[in-house]
């Protein structure tokens, strides 16, 4: 990202996870945003303010195609500071349980402001949308394969 921030920038020591599986949404929401709680940069009011929003109807919405979704709620539920964390799963987990919404790559943006959240949410989409990052991303088997394509953002 030009003029910014690298994307690998916002993602703190420890906020990069790989697990084989995890049960359900829920415990996904809670592994992702595990670290951000654990670092003082959100507060358990995002998380559940994350877990409300999947669970209304078109909750899904964060789901943005390839495996991949994007969890974040309001700045005023609780983001401390503005910051990313990631879990990639080798086996998909359903989106509130949703048949049509499995999920491998799961992000979670914390944005303390609406300049922020917009400004860090572009750079996460942008990066996204790229095909090669999105099969490099489908491809990841562990932390450090994440940790190098964060890195090596286009």
């Amino acid at each position: 990202m030009r003029g910014g921030k690298l994307l690998d920038e916002y993602f703190p020591e420890g906020t990069v996870m790989y697990r084989d599986g995890v049960a359900d949404w829920e415990e996904a929401v809670d592994v992702v945003t595990a670290p951000l709680v654990d670092l003082g940069r959100i507060k358990l009011s995002y998380v559940e303010a994350i877990k409300a929003s999947i669970r209304k109807p078109g909750g899904t919405y964060i789901d943005l195609g390839q495996g991949i979704a994007m969890a974040h709620a309001r700045p005023e539920a609780g983001v401390v500071t503005t910051s990313l964390s990631v879990l990639k799963v080798g086996r998909p987990f359903l989106l509130a349980d949703s048949q049509d919404h499995p999920i491998s790559t799961f992000f979670c943006l914390a944005a303390q402001d609406s300049n922020s959240h917009l400004s860090l949410m572009q750079s996460l989409a942008t990066f996204l949308s790229d095909g090669t990052n999105q099969e490099r991303l489908g491809k990841a088997a562990n932390v450090e394969e994440l940790r190098t394509i964060l890195k090596e953002e286009r």
